[in-house]
């Protein structure tokens, strides 16, 4: 379960063990399903890691979830609120939008999707919090300050996490959370995807196709 290419940060060996008795004894449904909680760091190895987008912590809804900071399966719909703003975001900075709420196609091209907890008790958004994640956020950004990356960091909590990311040549990108509490407050109108793909292509590297799964 513990995603090989990361097996070296010292979370697994100090944290992880006491975090996995808790959502063992947790009698509460925990989302994702337990093979998918280490789903975004088995998708993208640091070697592949060419852009990381925080989110905070998985959906709460039943179904939603698998592992992807702000990804869904398929076929949910409406989509979450947040994602749909995304979409919104994606279309105004690049005419398009994916047809379905399933990134994973973001993660095959080295975008890390990866939320600060990767477990939430079904229904209770925020409720594994303070379960211990955020040792695991910073081990992956300080392994990941080795070279020039972009990260997207929506919101006052992701944004918590930059001073792990020290290099001068990171593009950062801060702004306002999606969620409908905040996305007017400068998330809309960012265009955080075409900044990450103007970066990369400067850098003589292949932009990330946002759009199109």
């Amino acid at each position: 379960m513990i995603p090989p290419a990361w097996s070296s940060l010292p979370f697994f060996t100090t944290d992880w063990p006491r975090i996995a008795a808790a959502l063992e004894n947790d009698p509460r449904p925990i989302l994702p399903p337990r093979d998918r909680i280490f789903a975004a760091l088995n998708a993208c190895t640091p070697a592949q890691t060419r852009v990381i987008l925080l989110g905070q912590d998985p959906y709460p809804t039943p179904g939603h979830a698998h592992g992807l900071a702000f990804s869904v399966e398929p076929e949910v719909r409406p989509l979450p609120r947040s994602l749909n703003n995304i979409f919104k975001e994606l279309i105004d900075d690049l005419g398009a939008a994916p047809r379905t709420g399933d990134l994973r196609f973001w993660a095959r091209q080295g975008v890390l999707l990866l939320n600060t907890a990767l477990t939430v008790p079904a229904g209770q958004a925020g409720g594994h919090a303070k379960l211990g994640w955020s040792t695991l956020t910073a081990q992956v950004l300080d392994a990941l300050n080795d070279r020039p990356r972009a990260a997207i960091l929506w919101g006052n909590h992701a944004q918590g996490f930059a001073p792990h990311l020290t290099r001068p040549d990171h593009l950062i990108l801060k702004t306002a959370h999606p969620s409908p509490l905040s996305a007017r407050k400068g998330f809309f109108g960012s265009r955080p995807f075409s900044r990450v793909n103007d970066w990369l292509i400067a850098k003589g590297d292949t932009p990330i196709d946002w759009t199109n799964a």
